[in-house]
Parts: structure tokens; C-alpha cells; sequence
């Protein structure tokens, strides 16, 4: 195989030491990385898809000694060489064929789907201060664009508002979800027509550097009822239930029990749970993975979650990091926030 220098990212020695020790455990002579997710966690975020959603335009091998091998569609090469992947010697295949089928007798990424989501979830030096750029842009730039909305605006021009801010600061929006009053029981609301009226929720998840970013803004055009409010306080208390259940050393399902758990105490329906996903590990991927109640992946320090608990009429979600507490990446200065067990949460913008 021919191999290249693994000295291209600062934390690139750290993640082949994972990989070379999962080829250790399984005493294969090589790892060949297909997904998108793994190609850009390897690769030091680098754009690996031409469409957002498309398959990767790269393939990577990497080998017992940590050597690199990396295959890509000829007509990207150049690109790729100048502006994602300086520094690895990139093997052209013809556009009109498809990249190489991985060799026998290693390993395949997709058939080592927790394993390698295992090591992608404790982010690195490097990686957690692209994360913490990323999340205060995009807050920031969600700010703005809701603080410019109006009640006569459409969905549909709000969350081309959202797109055009998340491409301005070099992201990729993976998912724009917007809901004026008049839809909002949706918990997934693709934007319309529809106009906004006297409340709006908008939900963002942008890619930068491989890395995902989520998060979820209320606006309201006017003042809230004390009931409301009531409401969204309630379900904030359901958040903090959950960041008090994300502790490294715990499954997935542990921590989910618990927030199934934190519905009915605080006083909304215990069936409410069932009735959105709750969110979960986050990074290279929107959810990585989504919490279920069997999920057995084990929390660890330094992994990024974003849980998104949900109830009628109420939703909150932030990317956030953890470690002895809670770190929130995607902190906007200029929102409204009410403290909740000492950990500053986004309150609805009146406007």
C-alpha cells in the first residue's frame, strides 16, 4: 500500500492511534473509511461531499502503521489537494468509474458502526475549539436573522434567511425546520407558506469542518401568557434533568430513562417522551446516535450531546459539551436567557 504522511492535522496522531488500536483488537492489516462521517473526522473536517447529502468523493485506507491511502474522483483532485487535504498524496480514479472497492482482508467502516462512533465521540483539542467557533457563529447569525423577522414573513423566507446566514460563515445547513403559529404542533415542521403570525420557532443544524451544530430559538411577536411561560419553564427544568443525567461512565438508555422520567415530575404527560426523539450524542453526525431506550454506547468526557426535549407549543435544544459540567457551545450574547440551576438557557424572544 502506499502511504503518506499522517502530519497534516494536529490532532490527526491521536485519532490513527485509535484506529490503529481498533485494527490491533481485531488483528487486521488495514481499516478501509467509505462514510462521510469517519472520512471527515479523520481528515481534519475536510469537505468530503460535492452535494451536502451526497456520497463522499473520497475513500481513505489506513494501515497498522498509521499510513494513510487516499483515493478520489479524478476531477476533484486538484481541489481537494489545494483547498481540504494539503499534505496527503491523493490517488486520482476516473469519474467515470466508481472509487475502488476495499481491498480483502481488512476492515470496512460500515461494518464497525459503534466501534467507530466510539472513537469519534471524545473530541479533541483541536477539534472542540472548531466546535466552539462554529456554535458561537451560528448562534450568533440565528440571532440576528430572528431578530429581523416580522409576523407577515413566510416560513419559507425565514428559513431562507437562516440558510443564507448559515453559508455566510462557511457552514452548511443539514437541517432548517421553521413553524409560524399556526403550525406548530409539527415537531418536525418543514417550512411553507405559511406566515409567521404571533409565534415562531426555528430549529438549525449546520455543518462546519465536518462538525454539526443544533439548536432551537422561539420568537413571539407580542408577550407571553404567565401559563406559557410557565410552560417553557417547566420544560427547561426537563433539560437541566437531562444535562444532570448525561455523566460520563453511564449508557445512553440510562440517561433517557432519566428523562423519561423528568416529564411527569414536572408536570407534563409521562407519555410525552414517546412523542419526539429526545436527541442525544452529537459531532460528526446530527445525532451520533439518536438516544433509544436500548441504546448501550457509554457517555464519555469530552463528547458533545444535544438533546432537544419537547412538549406542545415547547421545545429547547443546544449543542453542548461534557465534561465535569455542561459547556454550551451555541451561545448567542444578545439572546434572552433565564438561569436554570446555574447554567444560563435561551427564554423566548419577544419582539
Amino acid at each position: 500500500m502506499t502511504s503518506s504522511s499522517a502530519a497534516v492535522g494536529d490532532d490527526r496522531p491521536a485519532k490513527l492511534a485509535r484506529v490503529r488500536e481498533l485494527l490491533a483488537d481485531r488483528d487486521a492489516p488495514f481499516l478501509t473509511l467509505t462514510a462521510a462521517e469517519n472520512l471527515a473526522w479523520l481528515l481534519d473536517g475536510a469537505r468530503v461531499q460535492v452535494p451536502y447529502g451526497g456520497p463522499p468523493v473520497v475513500r481513505a485506507v489506513v494501515d497498522r502503521d498509521g499510513g494513510i491511502r487516499v483515493d478520489a474522483s479524478a476531477n476533484e483532485v486538484d481541489r481537494l489537494a489545494a483547498e481540504e487535504l494539503g499534505g496527503l498524496e491523493l490517488h486520482p480514479v476516473p469519474w467515470s468509474v466508481s472509487l475502488p472497492d476495499p481491498a480483502p482482508g481488512g476492515l470496512l467502516d460500515t461494518d464497525l458502526v459503534a466501534e467507530l462512533r466510539a472513537a469519534r465521540a471524545v473530541l479533541l483539542p483541536a477539534e472542540r475549539a472548531r466546535y466552539a467557533s462554529l456554535g458561537a457563529e451560528v448562534a450568533r447569525a440565528v440571532g440576528e436573522v430572528l431578530r429581523a423577522a416580522r409576523p407577515g414573513d413566510t416560513e419559507r423566507r425565514l428559513a431562507a434567511e437562516l440558510a443564507r446566514a448559515v453559508v455566510g460563515i462557511g457552514a452548511e445547513p443539514v437541517v432548517l425546520l421553521v413553524a409560524g403559529e399556526s403550525r406548530l404542533g409539527w415537531r418536525h415542521p418543514l417550512p411553507t407558506d405559511a406566515p409567521l403570525g404571533r409565534r415562531a420557532i426555528a430549529v438549525v443544524g449546520a455543518r462546519r469542518t465536518g462538525l454539526v451544530v443544533n439548536l432551537t430559538r422561539w420568537i413571539r411577536f407580542g408577550s407571553a401568557t404567565p401559563s406559557a411561560r410557565a410552560g417553557d419553564a417547566a420544560l427547561l427544568e426537563v433539560e437541566a434533568d437531562a444535562f444532570a443525567a448525561t455523566r460520563p461512565g453511564r449508557t445512553l438508555a440510562e440517561a433517557l430513562a432519566d428523562i423519561r422520567d423528568a416529564y411527569p415530575r414536572h408536570g407534563f404527560d409521562p407519555e410525552e417522551w414517546t412523542r419526539h426523539h429526545q436527541g442525544g450524542p452529537t459531532g460528526y453526525l446530527g445525532r451520533d446516535p439518536k438516544a433509544t431506550p436500548d441504546a448501550a454506547d457509554v457517555i464519555r468526557a469530552g463528547q458533545a450531546f444535544a438533546w432537544n426535549p419537547s412538549a406542545p407549543g415547547a421545545k429547547v435544544e443546544d449543542t453542548v459539551i461534557v465534561d465535569d459540567g455542561i459547556r454550551v457551545l451555541t451561545v448567542d450574547p444578545g439572546w434572552p436567557t433565564t438561569m436554570v440551576r446555574g447554567l444560563a438557557r435561551p427564554i423566548e424572544l419577544e419582539l
